[in-house]
């Protein structure tokens, strides 16, 4: 069974586990790097500050998470949204976009951004079908080797809450 609840210190593994995972199985993962810093705080970055961090647990195993972050008094970013692939197409991420969402406007928050890269269609998918609408893309740099570099092409979103 299902169910999705609030974010605990006791997670840290099985989140920073899944957020790797996760990004590896659709080549996005970039390696470790600041990009990444909010999952190692996760208490500061979000929960202290105005967002929130959702886990999904089935069988009591960690398969999914999405955050809200604060960007200033009108905007939040949707972050971290990840599905296990084994978890994937069962809805649990419509579920924590809907949650997340429903928090974004208690808070009183007006538009909601967040980014995927170009490699994560169903991601992608899950965004526009929900009124998010591309605002520009942005192109990073993984490293593979002195010298050489992978560019990984971003998706930016935007949503006008209601």
């Amino acid at each position: 069974m299902f169910t999705l609840r609030r974010y605990s210190s006791i997670d840290q593994a099985a989140v920073e586990y899944l957020h790797v995972f996760a990004l590896q199985q659709t080549g996005a993962y970039l390696g470790r790097g600041p990009w990444d810093d909010d999952i190692y705080a996760i208490e500061d970055v979000y929960l202290k500050n105005q967002g929130e961090f959702l886990v999904g647990e089935y069988d009591g195993q960690v398969v999914a998470m999405g955050a809200l972050k604060r960007t200033d008094a009108e905007r939040a970013e949707i972050k971290r949204m990840r599905i296990h692939p084994s978890y994937q197409g069962r809805g649990y991420g419509q579920l924590i976009l809907h949650e997340l969402e429903a928090y974004a406007r208690s808070l009183g928050y007006q538009i909601l951004q967040l980014d995927t890269s170009i490699l994560q269609i169903p991601a992608q998918k899950l965004y526009e079908k929900n009124g998010y609408h591309e605002v520009g893309r942005e192109t990073y740099q993984q490293e593979i080797g002195k010298d050489l570099y992978q560019p990984l092409e971003v998706i930016l979103y935007e949503k006008q809450l209601a």
